[in-house]
């Protein structure tokens, strides 16, 4: 059962009022989804510095296959497609504003 208890009522806003809500709280979630991404990839970073013992300049000739890195790509990759999809809603949130 959803529980939409402290979700403001949009009912009683005005069209445009609601639609800027609305566009507000999905450039908060890219925000927040960007935010993570970088996070991903700092992560990566660090992971592939260890494995290299800290040499970034020797790291051109080793590849190493970890297990950790698959992950934050999966996880990335996920990220990215719900970025790619809430910037689609916002754009439809947008052209919905204007007067066909």
């Amino acid at each position: 059962m959803l529980n939409f208890a402290g979700t403001p009522p949009l009912v009683a806003m005005a069209e445009t009022d609601s639609r800027q809500l609305i566009a507000a709280d999905l450039r908060a979630l890219i925000t927040r989804i960007e935010s993570s991404m970088r996070l991903i990839d700092a992560a990566m970073m660090e992971a592939r510095v260890l494995e290299t013992g800290g040499d970034p300049a020797g790291s051109a000739d080793i590849f190493v296959l970890d297990d950790v890195t698959p992950r934050y790509a999966t996880a990335s990759a996920a990220l990215n497609a719900c970025r790619a999809g809430l910037g689609h809603a916002l754009q439809c949130l947008s052209e919905s504003g204007t007067p066909g």
